[in-house]
């Protein structure tokens, strides 16, 4: 058997255990929410299992409540089969008062779930995301910097020695647990058969509305093309038109991401709202990513020397990559990631802000003293207009990094961190 990995959710889904009677573990599919979600669990339930599945649904219509017997926590995976299981275990969960119930898994949201017929579950259901694995989770980042530490203002230490090359491996190779530990030419093929997944089926069973593969390829690829910017609809839209022989309308763009983002493959960054001592217009548009860089690779069918030979390009990827560990580590500690850019191009790649109101801001450039310089200063600009009679100041302001040989802190207060340095 293959070693498990320990996971940054472990301790997440431990934690929500213990506060909620039941946890709803979403994300994408072979993101290893199930594996996972087995290391915690008393018994399990796994409703796609090819033997039984029908007699599963049949129970479910009949007397699901049946389905829910089982020493706790009981995990019910892939449970949007049967939607109705739900609000059985909502019912059950207020019927039995106690914590530690059940553990819910699923790649899919389903359409159910989003009508106002059925019960939300607030207060007996706690939702968390799982995502791919970091490089932390990997053991592809020695985890020297931590960004909890951060907050707490912890010095800053640590060294690194990946390559340009090894970067780029990693951005193609992606977080897939079933790619970690591979040969080269076996990790790589993990994403382009995710790709093909999602376009030949996944992105049809969301809910059950027949989407051609090409239209879904093409989309990707849009996407990948335009991944880490604030593009509107309508400009993927145009991209897709040069190559479609047919229509494809603004609608059918907004129904194809809607469903791509129900199964987990899209998720985009919202835009940062903080208090600035200017009157500067805040752009307020999400901006483009994938959960993990490596469907923007496979989406774009290019390799790690390609990204060598177009760094531009695998600048883009990097970020998505870095905005990925980011949302993970900060997920433990109860924060989430955002965007900033005001009209006149002030940009900030990525805030991380936690519920007491702390944030950090964090610049992303791949490398080199002179890219690395160009973030620092954006960093200190952005701060300098932060009004913090309104807000706090910056807990911290890091620029993160694809290859620096160290982690460190300068003179002005910016943090230099390798990629490949950082945990939670």
């Amino acid at each position: 058997m293959k070693e498990y990995l320990p996971r940054i959710a472990d301790a997440v889904l431990a934690d929500h255990l213990e506060s909620k009677g039941a946890v709803l573990v979403q994300g994408p599919k072979w993101c290893g929410k199930t594996t996972t979600a087995k290391h915690i669990a008393a018994s399990i339930l796994e409703m796609d299992h090819p033997d039984l599945t029908e007699q599963y649904q049949e129970l479910a219509r009949i007397k699901p409540s049946s389905l829910l017997e089982g020493a706790v926590p009981r995990l019910i995976d892939e449970w949007q089969i049967a939607p109705n299981l739900w609000n059985t275990v909502r019912h059950e969960v207020d019927k039995r008062d106690e914590f530690g119930q059940f553990i819910l898994t699923g790649s899919a949201v389903p359409p159910q779930l989003e009508e106002r017929t059925t019960h939300t579950g607030t207060g007996r259901i706690v939702r968390m995301t799982m995502r791919t694995m970091s490089l932390y989770e990997s053991r592809d980042s020695n985890g020297e910097v931590s960004l909890e530490g951060l907050f707490r203002q912890d010095e800053v230490a640590g060294s690194d020695n990946h390559d340009i090359d090894s970067i780029a491996f990693l951005i193609c190779r992606g977080g897939w647990p079933k790619a970690i530990g591979q040969k080269p030419k076996v990790a790589l093929k993990q994403a382009y058969d995710y790709v093909s997944a999602v376009t030949s089926d996944d992105i049809s069973r969301v809910d059950g509305v027949r989407r051609e593969p090409v239209r879904t390829e093409r989309l990707l690829r849009s996407y990948a093309r335009n991944i880490a910017g604030q593009v509107p609809l309508t400009t993927i839209k145009d991209d897709l038109s040069v190559n479609e022989a047919d229509s494809f309308n603004i609608e059918t763009v907004a129904q194809y991401i809607n469903a791509l983002e129900r199964i987990f493959v899209i998720e985009d960054a919202p835009a940062w709202n903080p208090n600035l001592r200017s009157k500067t217009a805040i752009r307020t548009s999400d901006t483009r990513y994938f959960v993990d860089p490596s469907i923007a690779a496979a989406s774009l069918g290019i390799g790690p020397d390609d990204l060598v030979a177009n760094l531009n390009t695998m600048g883009f990827l990097f970020e998505n990559l870095c905005v990925r560990d980011l949302r993970i580590y900060a997920g433990r500690i109860g924060g989430k990631v955002y965007h900033f850019r005001d009209k006149a191009g002030l940009e900030c790649d990525a805030v991380v802000h936690l519920r007491n109101g702390e944030y950090g801001l964090v610049e992303v450039k791949l490398g080199g003293d002179k890219l690395i310089a160009e973030g620092a200063a954006s960093l200190l600009k952005l701060a300098d207009k932060i009004d913090t009679d309104r807000m706090k100041k910056p807990a911290f302001m890091m620029v993160l990094c694809g290859v620096a040989p160290y982690a460190y802190k300068r003179g002005d207060g910016v943090i230099i961190v390798p990629v490949s340095c950082l945990k939670d």
